[in-house]
């Protein structure tokens, strides 16, 4: 089993860590599709208000890629469907039937898992609905249908304050994600499953699978990191990448005939008056975790990790790939005479406040804490970026629009980590820019 150290990386203080604990949520009444939170795509509907639909019924498709289905993850009737600025729609949300229907796909057993052509079990996921677990780099698009990869990346663990831990979500899984890598070995001749080092020493039934250990700070166990650490050469560039999680997903599909509605999640955050993991179904309604939130504070919602997660609020859903809520607290008051407080208890990259020395986990919340200024080329976001690719110089390139400088800085490689611009002292959206200017550049070259 490889060891792969990333030297680079940050990890933030923030409290509210979630527990192991499984803790209880009420069934829904209501699930939701966000197609605004799915990148690269161009919904075209398929269903309007008021259509009765089951688990699995075709929601809308990718108006550039018609293959690529979007189902409902519950069955009964589209209550809303949200069509916000230029046509965008938000989110489709589904009330539930007390007693569901489902759609039938089919099953694969074993033995039809080995017969199957590779080809024929592609149509199978897309059928599914579930070929967009599957994603490319360095793009990180939805991988295509017609290109057996180099390799397929599984990635167990996720840094990124706060996700599920894989101990939790594979409690007795490990069957069923074991069949999820017999699928992955028959998209691709090479599949590698990464694990962080404490978490490979607890999974003892995956054994002989996992083939590579992470050693380092967030975001080491990215799999543009990791392909960023171990590529051998340029015919790499072109791997994909799936969570661990979302193989039982895949797994459950193909083993069982069904689309899957259940999913780990987990609720932090300092805002939060109890954490933990929480069995909940896709598409969750973000209301069902009101009871997690403190009560009178005035608090910032955030869907998925604290990093590349949404600002949401409890009248919103959880996206496709969003498996957390984190809860801070907005922030709002202004502190009195802070710039000659010591701050022990305020978080910051640099040394300039005490909270170096704190080791302990700290109060977060969301304000800037500083104002906007042009970039002093501190060097902070070099020595926290994971793939060394100069976000202080990419990002004046990018602004400069000069293309052949930016894609020579490396910035496909970006893993949209968002660590450059937490470090940035002088609070520039890096990583938003960045990110803009990759998915820019990625959807003209799939254009041409």
């Amino acid at each position: 089993m490889n060891l792969i150290r990333v030297r680079k990386g940050y990890n933030i203080k923030i409290g509210g860590q979630p527990s192991e604990e499984l803790l209880s949520i009420s069934r829904p009444g209501k699930v939701a599709v966000v197609p605004e939170r799915i990148p690269f795509i161009k919904p075209r509907l398929k269903v309007k208000q008021g259509d009765a639909v089951q688990i699995g019924s075709l929601l809308f498709e990718d108006k550039r890629r018609p293959f690529l289905k979007f189902l409902s993850p519950g069955g009964g009737t589209v209550a809303d469907i949200d069509i916000g600025h230029r046509r965008v729609i938000k989110k489709i949300v589904i009330r539930l039937d007390p007693d569901e229907r489902a759609v039938d796909f089919g099953f694969l057993s074993e033995s039809d898992l080995v017969a199957i052509s590779r080809r024929d079990l592609v149509a199978k996921i897309l059928e599914g609905g579930l070929w967009s677990l599957l994603r490319a780099l360095p793009s990180r698009d939805i991988a295509p249908r017609d290109a057996e990869p180099p390799a397929i990346f599984v990635a167990l663990d996720d840094l990124e304050p706060f996700q599920p831990d894989p101990s939790v979500y594979l409690q007795d899984q490990e069957p069923l994600f074991l069949f999820g890598l017999k699928v992955l070995r028959k998209l691709s001749s090479r599949v590698e499953v990464f694990a962080r080092q404490a978490t490979a020493g607890v999974l003892k039934k995956l054994n002989g699978h996992i083939t590579g250990q992470v050693a380092g700070r967030y975001p080491a166990d990215d799999p543009g990191v990791l392909l960023y650490a171990i590529r051998r050469s340029s015919t790499e560039n072109q791997t994909w990448y799936i969570r661990g999680q979302d193989v039982l997903l895949l797994a459950h599909l193909l083993k069982h005939g069904n689309y899957p509605t259940r999913r780990t999640m987990v609720v932090g955050g300092n805002a939060a008056q109890k954490t933990g993991h929480v069995h909940a179904r896709l598409g969750m309604p973000l209301a069902a975790f009101r009871p997690f939130a403190a009560d009178g504070m005035n608090t910032r919602w955030i869907s998925g990790g604290v990093f590349q997660g949404y600002p949401t609020g409890p009248d919103s859903y959880m996206g496709l790939y969003e498996t957390a809520i984190t809860l801070i607290p907005e922030g709002l008051h202004r502190e009195f005479l802070s710039f000659v407080r010591p701050g022990f208890n305020k978080p910051s990259y640099s040394r300039t406040f005490l909270s170096w020395f704190n080791s302990s986990q700290l109060p977060y919340d969301s304000n800037f804490h500083g104002g906007l200024r042009a970039c002093i080329a501190c060097g902070h976001c070099a020595k926290v970026c994971p793939v060394d690719i100069l976000p202080q110089l990419t990002f004046k390139a990018v602004l400069a629009e000069a293309v052949e400088e930016y894609l020579a800085l490396g910035l496909m490689d970006c893993v949209e980590c968002g660590l450059c611009s937490y470090v940035c002292p002088s609070k520039i959206e890096l990583s938003s820019i960045l990110t803009a200017a990759r998915r820019e550049y990625h959807q003209e070259q799939s254009q041409t």
